[in-house]
């Protein structure tokens, strides 16, 4: 499948993938006015057993098909926070013996 992708220029490492060259129309109104301008980056063929560095290319092949466009949000940033080892974890309180 021959297939567009458009960086938003509102949303940064996000892109919209299209099934035709600047067929926006496709897009529900929402999402264009929350993408923003649309500025193109890539022309590709895609099938699904192609990878791609942060998407199911099978999945944006089925998007394409069905709706005529898939959207691609920016990877997840996680924190880097430390889980603590067993012996650094809190010790439960003691009881309280008195009744």
């Amino acid at each position: 499948m021959h297939c567009f992708v458009y960086a938003s220029q509102r949303k940064s490492e996000t892109y919209l993938w299209l099934e035709r060259r600047d067929n926006f129309e496709v897009l529900p109104e929402s999402l264009a006015l929350l993408l923003g301008d649309l500025r193109f980056v890539l022309e590709v063929e895609l099938h699904p057993d192609r990878r791609l560095p942060y998407e199911d290319a099978e999945v944006v092949v089925q998007h394409l098909r069905t709706q005529g466009w898939h959207l691609q949000l920016p990877p997840q940033e996680t924190l880097a926070v430390p889980t603590p080892t067993h012996d650094e974890l809190p010790l439960a309180p003691p009881e309280d013996k008195h009744e």
